[in-house]
């Protein structure tokens, strides 16, 4: 009986993925990035999940992209973020820019040249790696100092994240950085609860000094921001006639994989797959919305081999063994959801990803 219902799940869940597709014209994009999440990290999730599926099931159509930066066969957050965002390979630490220090125009900032909102929700903090790739010009990930002064000038409409460190620091136009978003019309808080009754305009939601806490001591700031960062979007998208663009980062499923966490990475792995179905729900109920699911790299080499030498036997345990506590080489997946889903597919490099979904949103 067990079986025969799971087999009934599984083709409604199919007649539902094929009645979300989405073959229209392509006005928004929710891109999520599961910082160090390979496969192995999404089969962990689905292996703990057992018999309930995870956002990751829904995906409408997957593909594979291959991570290597412009000088290493194992890339960074910043040349990986940088690829993902701009469509154009890098040198590892390097943001925004090329080998020769020129910069980039990222997808975001194509974005907002188009008169789109644009939106980071992020728990690590925004100045970090990956949220900086889409707005930040730098030779040197680490210079904080300058890439706060990229931040306050990017534009992007909604900020949620931690960083409030550098923010409360003097920035040249005057006062602190916390000042000179007030005085750019942003909404400042830095508890997430203060956006509960915000429906548009700007917002700059910085609830931590440097990261947020782990998974799940923070709770579910992530959902969360996810969800409140699309209802601002799109009610300033309905108002300017356009889409939006919202990216947003599982960040910390690096963090435990440098640490060769098992337990706090399957707290991110959950987290992150919270956020990834409230993208994909709003893409249900909002034409238009393209989902990208992926990552920048893979972080500490996880395996799941089974541990019972006989594999006949009916449940063969697994364990979670990492092989480094750096970065791996391996390629990473990509989920699609929504409009367009049906149009990115294969095998390719990162920056042939970013290319292509540039293309869907004619962000030339």
């Amino acid at each position: 009986m067990k079986k025969r219902i799971l087999m009934w799940a599984a083709a409604i869940c199919t007649v539902v993925r094929v009645a979300a597709a989405d073959g229209g014209e392509v006005r928004s994009l929710i891109f999520l990035i599961g910082d160090g999440m390979g496969l192995a990290q999404v089969s962990m999730l689905q292996t703990e999940r057992g018999d309930t599926l995870t956002a990751f099931d829904r995906a409408q159509q997957v593909a594979l992209i291959r991570t290597r930066s412009a000088n290493s066969r194992v890339t960074d957050s910043a040349a990986a973020g940088t690829a993902l965002s701009s469509a154009v390979k890098t040198g590892n630490g390097r943001l925004g820019v090329d080998l020769e220090d020129h910069p980039l125009r990222s997808m975001m900032t194509r974005a907002r040249e188009k008169g789109m909102p644009t939106g980071i929700a992020v728990t690590c903090y925004l100045q970090h790696a990956t949220p900086a790739a889409f707005y930040a010009h730098e030779s040197n990930r680490n210079n904080t100092e300058l890439i706060t002064r990229d931040l306050l000038a990017s534009g992007v409409d909604v900020l949620f994240g931690g960083g409030r460190k550098w923010l409360a620091e003097e920035c040249p136009a005057g006062g602190s950085g916390l000042d000179a978003l007030r005085r750019s019309g942003y909404f400042v808080t830095d508890r997430l609860e203060a956006t509960d009754t915000l429906t548009h305009g700007r917002v700059a939601c910085v609830v931590a000094e440097r990261h947020l806490d782990p998974a799940p001591r923070r709770g579910d700031f992530l959902p969360r921001a996810t969800r409140k960062a699309l209802e601002i979007l799109s009610n300033d998208a309905a108002v300017r006639g356009t889409g939006f663009m919202l990216m947003v980062e599982g960040s910390q499923i690096d963090l435990a994989g440098h640490a060769n966490d098992v337990k706090w990475m399957q707290a991110e792995m959950r987290d992150f797959d919270r956020a990834v179905q409230e993208a994909m729900d709003y893409a249900d109920r909002t034409p238009g919305v393209l989902v990208v699911v992926t990552a920048d790299h893979e972080t500490g080499g996880l395996s799941l081999p089974g541990q019972e030498a006989d594999f006949t036997r009916a449940h063969s345990e697994i364990r979670y063994d990492f092989s480094t506590r750096n970065h791996s080489a391996t390629m990473v997946p990509v989920y699609l959801y929504g409009a367009g889903a049906d149009r990115i597919g294969g095998v390719m490099e990162n920056t042939e990803l970013a290319r292509r979904i540039m293309e869907l949103l004619d962000l030339r």
